[in-house]
């Protein structure tokens, strides 16, 4: 079982801009369909760059585990 670490989490009001695609520098969101932002959590390392562009204030960072895929 792996330790828990900072990872970003999208809430419901994401607006799928894109703001934190480009800006996360791991690759670990995307906006599949469109419709919300979804972070890999084995790629995101929680530096909160996404979090600080999001203009709709949808990311925060939080203590989560990455999956085992």
């Amino acid at each position: 079982m792996s330790k828990a670490k900072k990872k970003a989490v999208v809430a419901d009001h994401c607006v799928s801009c894109g703001t934190c695609v480009k800006e996360c520098p791991m690759g670990a969101l995307s906006i599949p369909q469109g419709i919300i932002a979804i972070v890999d959590l084995n790629k995101c390392v929680g530096c909160g760059k996404c979090a600080k562009v999001c203009p709709a204030n949808a990311i925060e960072i939080a203590e989560r585990e990455a999956s085992n895929a």
